[in-house]
């Protein structure tokens, strides 16, 4: 590694400078964390823990794990840790059940996300003056706000589209030309095939660069994206609980795996099963520890991505190997956090159906799709096709306002969905693995 390289001093700092500032900030967001918020306390209390027992940064084994329920028991503001006129924007992601994952921020903890998200791009190889086209949603979803502010904070040109409008998107990249697009890796494909449809050859445009994440994506596809449109393509890591996008990147001169900011963000990977902390370069769970938020500290968030953490190579911080997978049954469906379990439910808000289903993930193209197979109870066996198609209507509507996709239906005939004895098969994913 070279000196002088990266968007702010600390990407050069040495080990033992990086690891001091990570005690002292660890120590600080671990008293921060219990002296105001009582979640905290009654975990720490119950682990028989007090923020004054870190010693090392190996202590932090001693805290308990924070996980997504614990942010659903305290839906929406309870988890908050300073009062909430001080929040100053909230966003929110899908869980499980009715109610979503809600994180806060204060100016301060904007502030940083912003300067982490310019140090990602600036990583990314994105520079002052870049013309940047967003096509992250924005709104309670952290993608394009994340994106936008960290743009602006470099000095880029902001073109804040948003997701949708395939035919739009490709026509704006054609008149704005920009430099960079940030964009689920999925629609990136799913805009070049836009390109070909309209006789256009994307390879041609003017984006040297695209910025990915929000789902996972294999190294084949990051090949595809880089052979049609003739740019670089570089991984972004984030999840709103810790703060949303930006959490790591990649540097597009290695382009080896994202580099996580371990100035904000403490990484560990641990046994999925036993928790514990495993060494580095070991397969496991990735748990954060926020180091300065202010308005939701995480303390030990377990993420459920399954991943490694690597040694430095174009920053002095450590890296994350690609995600593997998930230790818990989510999927990702076009950048959108799906359980089955949301799905269940409306499934059983839906009086004419019964509770047998199976949900199938395939990839049309480029495209994550889903069919939610289901039955009609019994008592409806003999229902029109008619009546089969208002309920499938019916049901793919309730998917799309609760859930955020688009889904097919397909109502099957009664007793024709497998039935198990053990725990029910619920999903069958087609989609292309390594």
């Amino acid at each position: 590694m070279t000196g002088n390289i990266g968007f702010e001093a600390i990407e050069n700092a040495s080990r033992d400078e990086i690891t001091a500032l990570q005690l002292e900030r660890m120590r600080w967001s671990l008293r921060h964390a219990y002296d105001n918020v009582p979640h905290y306390k009654r975990k720490f209390d119950a682990a028989g823990v007090r923020p004054e027992d870190l010693k090392s940064l190996a202590d932090l084994a001693k805290f308990p794990f924070t996980t997504k329920q614990d942010l659903r028991e305290n839906y929406p503001f309870g988890m908050f840790a300073v009062p909430r006129e001080q929040v100053v924007r909230v966003h929110a992601s899908s869980g499980t059940t009715g109610k979503p994952t809600v994180v806060g921020y204060t100016r301060k903890d904007i502030d940083t996300w912003t300067r982490v998200m310019a140090r990602s791009i600036y990583a990314a190889g994105g520079r002052p003056g870049d013309k940047l086209h967003v096509s992250y949603g924005y709104g309670l979803f952290t993608g394009g706000l994340g994106a936008h502010y960290g743009a602006e904070h470099l000095g880029c040109t902001v073109i804040p589209f948003g997701g949708g409008q395939t035919e739009r998107q490709v026509q704006l990249i054609l008149d704005f030309e920009p430099d960079i697009i940030m964009v689920t890796p999925s629609y990136m494909l799913a805009i070049g095939d836009e390109f070909v449809r309209q006789g256009r050859d994307p390879s041609k445009c003017s984006l040297r660069l695209g910025i990915h994440g929000a789902e996972p994506w294999t190294a084949q596809m990051r090949q595809e994206i880089e052979r049609r449109f003739d740019m670089q393509a570089v991984d972004i890591y984030g999840l709103s609980e810790v703060i949303g996008p930006g959490v790591a990147n990649e540097c597009v001169e290695s382009k080896d795996g994202p580099v996580i900011w371990e100035d904000h963000f403490y990484p560990e990977i641990i046994d999925p099963v036993t928790g514990a902390v495993l060494p580095d370069g070991e397969l496991g769970e990735l748990v954060f520890t926020s180091l300065t938020k202010e308005a939701l500290p995480v303390i030990r968030y377990r993420t459920r991505d399954l991943s490694r953490l690597l040694p430095p190579t174009a920053r002095a911080m450590r890296r994350m190997g690609k995600i593997t997978g998930r230790s818990d049954d989510m999927l990702i469906i076009r950048g959108v956090n799906v359980f089955p379990s949301q799905i269940e439910e409306q499934i059983l808000k839906t009086p004419k159906l019964s509770p047998h289903y199976l949900i199938e993930v395939d990839r049309d193209g480029h495209m994550d799709t889903m069919t939610v197979n289901v039955e009609m109870k019994p008592e409806f066996a003999t229902a029109t096709s008619v009546e089969r198609e208002y309920v499938s209507h019916e049901l793919a509507h309730h998917i799309k306002s609760y859930v955020g996709i688009s889904t097919h239906i397909e109502v099957k005939a009664v007793g024709s969905i497998e039935r198990s004895t053990g725990k029910a098969k619920r999903v069958l994913d087609l989609r292309q693995k390594d």
